[in-house]
């Protein structure tokens, strides 16, 4: 036993060192943002990020951008008297504040309903829950939740042409994210799936912050933490101006 031993003690050494000089296998899919962080000041008028990474190739991808979610209500306007009031409400809720997706290939081509569904893949599958739809029927949800969808579209919170993944070789792609002005601050979730024959064989998630900085910044934390007295500086500020407008007027 200890000759036996003696023998399988070399061959262990050897093994180990093997296995320690062997290449480690990298991940299949990597990704990366061009930044993760986006200061919003007086003068944003918007930015571009680019997502970029490496796959082991034969796979699609497919990124999507996810922002703070909120409750939000929907409205629907009729006509009384004549005039245009709102009648119908419809509140969601964990609505998210924005929306991108990028594909390299059609959304429809690359995967099932269920798991474009299964993992919020298009605008058309991210979960917006109603939060109480007593007496609504589904056609009347849809109708409030398209309504939704198209007002973030207006905004350019929501994609409307979702830009394309392309491949700069068989195993690097890169596509480019717009955010606009007018995008909430808060913390973003992105996600990279890579897909093959209608399934995620692998997935990555990283975070993108984006946050007011300098003036507006304080304006935004006063705003949020002294609501009260925010509304009553910008009662006092817009009775101020529209005074002095007219004295300036009336000397004119």
């Amino acid at each position: 036993m200890r000759r036996a031993g003696s023998r399988l003690a070399p061959a262990a050494l050897v093994a180990a060192s093997l296995a320690a000089a062997a290449p480690v296998r990298g991940e299949a899919l990597v990704a990366d943002l061009s930044a993760h962080l986006i200061a919003i000041t007086t003068a944003f008028v918007g930015t571009n990020v680019v997502l970029f990474g490496t796959s082991e190739g034969g796979a699609d991808i497919v990124a999507t951008v996810v922002g703070p979610r909120e409750n939000q209500i929907v409205r629907r306007k009729g006509r009384v008297a004549g005039i245009w009031v709102n009648r119908e409400s419809l509140e969601f809720t964990r609505v998210p504040s924005y929306y991108a997706v990028a594909s390299s290939a059609p959304l429809e081509q690359i995967a099932g309903p269920e798991v474009l569904a299964r993992h919020e893949l298009g605008v058309e599958h991210v979960r917006l829950e109603p939060v109480d739809a007593e007496g609504l029927d589904a056609d009347q949800i849809d109708a409030f939740r398209a309504a939704l969808v198209r007002n973030k579209q207006r905004q350019q919170l929501y994609s409307r042409a979702p830009p394309s993944v392309s491949f700069l070789g068989p195993n690097l792609f890169r596509t480019t994210l717009h955010f606009p002005a007018n995008v909430p601050p808060g913390i973003y979730q992105v996600q990279v799936f890579e897909i093959e024959d209608g399934y995620v064989r692998d997935a990555q998630r990283s975070a993108l912050v984006i946050s007011k900085v300098g003036f507006e910044a304080d304006v935004f934390d006063f705003a949020q933490q002294r609501a009260p007295l925010y509304g009553l500086l910008a009662i006092v500020m817009a009775v101020s101006l529209g005074w002095l407008a007219g004295v300036i007027f009336r000397r004119s």
